[in-house]
């Protein structure tokens, strides 16, 4: 259980990230999100925290903004008096040929899957304590890449292994995790079980079946709890067997 605990979710008003803050919300940990245009539905997901008995805060700050990044680690510290928990969930889908990409895609990719990530983190660790936990949300196409057009969208979700890895390294000796989520074809508005491309994504699983957000929820909030004190820079992959 995660009674007493303060998290801070990025890009938690939907998908993923949604199913991540209820989750660490029902383990018993008070949770802030952050959102960069959904607020309504980013304050929905916090009603229903408030609802289940915990607290709930929702903080603007896009992905590629520096200074919102750290404005939203210190006011989750501020309003929720801490902070323990931090899931790197915010991201992108860029889709296509590389001759395509703009060089502004190109640095907005980068700079919301890895360079927010190591911010975060560098703004979250000066609050945190023994049993901190730093969980990033990767992607399966990280170790198989199923089809053209991810190139990008794979490079960038593979920093965060060198992140997760060294980051581990660095702050083991104060007793702080850092682990990396592989999620595989989720349900979510940015990759419904029943849309275009659905039945081909299902036909490279083992299990021949899309994951649910909370399939995922789940593995972070065993990351995040006590028993997986011992468990530290290394990735765990929730793909219904795509990369079997």
């Amino acid at each position: 259980m995660l009674n007493g605990r303060v998290a801070l979710v990025t890009g938690g008003s939907r998908g993923i990230g949604a199913a991540i803050a209820r989750r660490l919300a029902a383990e018993g940990a008070d949770v802030a999100i952050t959102y960069a245009r959904a607020g309504e539905k980013a304050r929905e997901v916090v009603r229903e925290i408030e609802a289940a008995g915990g607290r709930g805060l929702a903080v603007p700050a896009e992905a590629t903004d520096a200074t919102a990044l750290a404005e939203a680690v210190e006011r989750t510290v501020s309003t929720l008096g801490g902070l323990d928990i931090l899931v790197n969930n915010a991201g992108i889908a860029p889709y296509g040929p590389i001759e395509d990409f703009t060089l502004e895609e190109v640095d907005r990719t980068l700079a919301v899957h890895a360079r927010a990530s190591f911010l975060l983190a560098q703004a979250a660790v000066r609050h945190m304590g023994d049993g901190g936990r730093i969980i990033s949300i990767g992607s399966s196409l990280v170790e198989r890449v199923t089809s053209p057009g991810w190139t990008l969208y794979s490079m960038s979700k593979s920093a965060l292994i060198g992140f997760t890895k060294g980051l581990a390294r660095d702050l083991g000796p104060r007793g702080i995790t850092v682990n990396l989520v592989h999620p595989g074809s989720t349900d979510t508005d940015m990759n419904p079980a029943d849309g275009p491309d659905a039945e081909e994504e299902r036909s490279y699983t083992a299990l021949g079946r899309y994951c649910d957000p909370d399939d995922i929820a789940a593995t972070v909030a065993h990351l995040a709890g006590p028993g997986a004190r011992n468990i530290t820079g290394t990735s765990v992959t929730v793909d219904a067997g795509t990369t079997a």
